[in-house]
């Protein structure tokens, strides 16, 4: 589904990346993992064309998408919550909801929809959101604001959603919430791709993971493997 190869990315005079390469397939949920400041949030913004790239390429369900604004990598439906959340601050939760319908393609709205609408889709994710839809952005916990995040990129329709750091900051209660959140989206078969600090905590969801450490890639495989390995856990414990 997703194909990431050799990518280098610059901010500003900063050389970032270095030949970042990695995969999602159909259905999968893949976990990049590392030390902040590693380059996770690089490689997120890198795919979503929110970052030039300087070379190698992204391609997306066999498209080229390396050099596509961001809004028309989002329309193939390609669905990005960033690690601030990106809330609009002066529109309600409903408001921030309805730009990813507007901006989902009709044709993949009504297949990824299924039976009921998308926010049907949405709150059988995260029904808290359904309480919340008139509250203004600003006026959100933590928690809610990332729930609101993920929703909105959900209700893009998209076939593959990006998720930077979605369990970071949150209380153990609601790190199983999440987990549960993330789950219950891989059963309406939306691939993820999701950037995390903690390695724990991504392999409680994770089926494939790869760790990165200053802008390349040391290491692919299954969460039990990176766990067990006393070079990958010394590095990504700095």
């Amino acid at each position: 589904m997703l194909d990431v190869r050799n990518i280098n990315t610059h901010r500003g005079p900063a050389h970032i990346l270095h030949d970042v390469s990695l995969d999602v397939q159909e259905g999968e949920v893949v976990a990049l993992v590392g030390r902040n400041g590693a380059g996770k949030t690089t490689t997120m913004e890198s795919i979503m064309g929110l970052l030039p790239v300087r070379s190698g390429h992204v391609s997306f369900r066999g498209e080229d998408i390396t050099r596509l604004p961001t809004h028309e990598i989002a329309r193939r439906g390609v669905g990005f919550s960033p690690e601030d959340c990106g809330l609009f601050p002066g529109l309600t939760v409903r408001d921030n909801l309805q730009i990813g319908q507007w901006l989902a393609e009709p044709a993949r709205a009504r297949s990824f929809a299924g039976e009921g609408t998308i926010e049907d889709r949405v709150f059988s994710v995260f029904p808290e959101v359904a309480t919340l839809t008139e509250r203004d952005a600003p006026n959100l916990s933590g928690g809610q604001r990332k729930m609101v995040a993920i929703a909105r990129a959900m209700s893009l329709s998209p076939s593959l959603l990006l998720i930077d750091e979605a369990f970071e900051g949150l209380a153990p209660l609601v790190v199983t919430r999440f987990r549960e959140a993330m789950v219950r989206i891989r059963e309406l078969g939306i691939a993820l791709l999701m950037a995390e600090s903690n390695l724990s905590h991504a392999a409680l969801v994770a089926d494939r993971l790869y760790a990165i450490d200053r802008g390349e890639i040391i290491f692919e495989g299954n969460p039990e493997d990176a766990l067990a390995s006393e070079e990958i856990m010394k590095t990504l414990r700095g």
